[in-house]
């Protein structure tokens, strides 16, 4: 899950794994799988970023 903060200012959980696509046009649009979608105040840049960091830490804790 990460954090992210849609345009009226309040705060939102997005499962990670859930997402599309990111875009920015030019307020940050995320897509789910789902079809549905919502603007954030965050950069795609930084959307992406906390994507891949929520990816990281789930994997460290997988044994193999």
């Amino acid at each position: 899950m990460i954090a992210v903060t849609r345009l009226n200012g309040r705060a939102v959980v997005v499962n990670a794994e859930l997402i599309k696509f990111v875009e920015e046009t030019p307020d940050t649009m995320i897509t789910l799988i789902s079809g549905d979608h919502f603007l954030v105040q965050e950069s795609q840049q930084v959307v992406v970023e906390r994507a891949v960091e929520y990816a990281r830490r789930i994997r460290a804790f997988q044994v193999v």
